[in-house]
């Protein structure tokens, strides 16, 4: 099992920026990657921004040049440092954790808020 423990998120006007910080517990060894999803109103869950634990990095198309995902493997903690953020960056935004023990599992954070005003 995995906790995870999301801070961070608010209201910012548009072209500002946010930070968001998950710490992991539990099993969190067996942590294979980490990252960022969203979801807004009336859509699916999209990826945001992930990181392995060897630093390779995925970003959605959409954060590209805004987003920047950080991990820190000892502390178990991924951060994402988000600027110029946009209005349809709005969404609640969820820390996701992928455990490998034979085989993989998922785990999500309750998730946090971000709102973007125009």
């Amino acid at each position: 099992q995995v906790q995870l423990v999301e801070s961070g998120g608010g209201l910012v006007q548009a072209g500002g920026s946010l930070s968001l910080s998950c710490a992991a517990s539990g099993s969190s060894s067996s942590i294979a990657a980490m990252g960022w999803y969203r979801q807004a109103p009336g859509k699916q869950r999209e990826l945001v921004a992930r990181m392995a634990s060897g630093g390779r990095t995925n970003y959605g198309d959409s954060v590209k040049g805004r987003f920047t995902i950080s991990r820190d493997n000892a502390k178990n903690t991924v951060l994402l440092q988000m600027n110029n953020l946009k209005p349809e960056d709005t969404a609640v935004y969820y820390c996701n954790a992928e455990v490998v023990v034979y085989t993989l599992s998922n785990y999500w954070g309750q998730g946090t808020q971000v709102t973007v005003s125009s």
